[in-house]
């Protein structure tokens, strides 16, 4: 089992904007006085720069285009509704904004397959979307793959009953909490656990006050030390900045690196740079019209392909 993944699946956006119906619940979403047409080409311009990155260090991104067949301003997170796993297995999920579930596109899996990558069986949890019930693939759900323990804070976007249900059908321990943030004097649950947490090889960045139940914390708490990860802590005024949403990844000769944005990255103190430098280099780059408008950073662009090549 691995932790960490040389190939990420990335989608460039064409009709990027702030999606009304997930700001409802994302409180990350802010506005920009730009017209809609500048708003997606500052994001093209920032997807393209930061994809560049990326492979200039030798990860592997798979690019797809958005289409114009759908009105989907939030294209640009695929790993809101999709997960890939090394048993060949690929998962499909439930997702809260009706405009969101047109993202969900077969041609995606094609192209990852005429890249070599081998597609055994697929989970398709859509159904819930019935019942109203929504759990959004990595975005709410941070997976511990090697020790096999799958973190999860409950919100409108994340059903614990679905979650026990991925939990058993790809054998992950549940590990339940709510993460709030303060919304106008107001604690409101955050929309995604991966705003508020990473889980890397061998250390976790966590913003742990927005556990406000201690019971809750101190049991996350404890299953991360269990496994021997170093707990890296983060403000919720550095979560508001991105800091949580990072993601681990491969790059030339397995070399691992931190990525995140560079709002993310200057939000960090010294200290907290030194510690994730023992563990990997960092990789950032700078996605301000990406989270002003859309809500997400770095972590929520990459879906990370783990699925066995042919």
């Amino acid at each position: 089992m691995q932790q960490t993944t040389n190939t990420i699946l990335m989608i460039r956006p064409i009709n990027f904007r702030k999606n009304e119906q997930t700001a409802v619940n994302n409180y990350f979403q802010e506005d920009l006085a730009l017209k809609n047409a500048e708003i997606n080409a500052k994001a093209q311009e920032e997807f393209d720069a930061y994809v560049f990155k990326l492979k200039s260090y030798g990860v592997n991104v798979v690019v797809v285009s958005d289409t114009d067949k759908f009105d989907t301003p939030d294209s640009v997170f695929p790993n809101n509704w999709i997960s890939f796993h090394e048993n060949g297995t690929v998962g499909i999920y439930p997702m809260f904004a009706e405009n969101r579930r047109s993202e969900r596109r077969e041609d995606i899996l094609e192209t990852l397959e005429k890249e070599g990558f081998v597609i055994e069986n697929i989970v398709d949890y859509t159904s819930a979307e019935e019942a109203d019930i929504f759990l959004e693939a990595t975005g709410s759900i941070i997976l511990d793959r090697v020790n096999r323990k799958a973190y999860c804070a409950l919100s409108a976007r994340a059903d614990e009953e679905l979650f026990i249900e991925f939990c058993e059908d790809f054998e992950y321990t549940p590990v339940v909490f709510i993460a709030n943030q303060t919304v106008e004097g107001k604690r409101e649950a955050i929309y995604h656990t991966n705003v508020m947490m990473c889980v890397a090889e061998t250390f976790v960045v966590i913003c742990l006050d927005t556990i406000d139940d201690k019971q809750e914390r101190k049991n996350v708490l404890k299953n991360l030390k269990e496994d021997g990860k170093q707990i890296i802590e983060i403000t919720e005024e550095q979560m508001h900045s991105f800091a949580g949403n990072m993601l681990q990844v491969k790059g030339e000769n397995n070399e691992l690196f931190l990525v995140m944005s560079k709002a993310a990255h200057d939000s960090l103190t010294q200290s907290q740079v030194a510690k994730i430098n023992n563990h990997c280099k960092i990789i950032s780059s700078s996605l301000e019209t990406i989270e002003t408008c859309g809500g997400g950073s770095a972590r929520c662009m990459m879906a990370e392909v783990f699925l066995p090549k042919a």
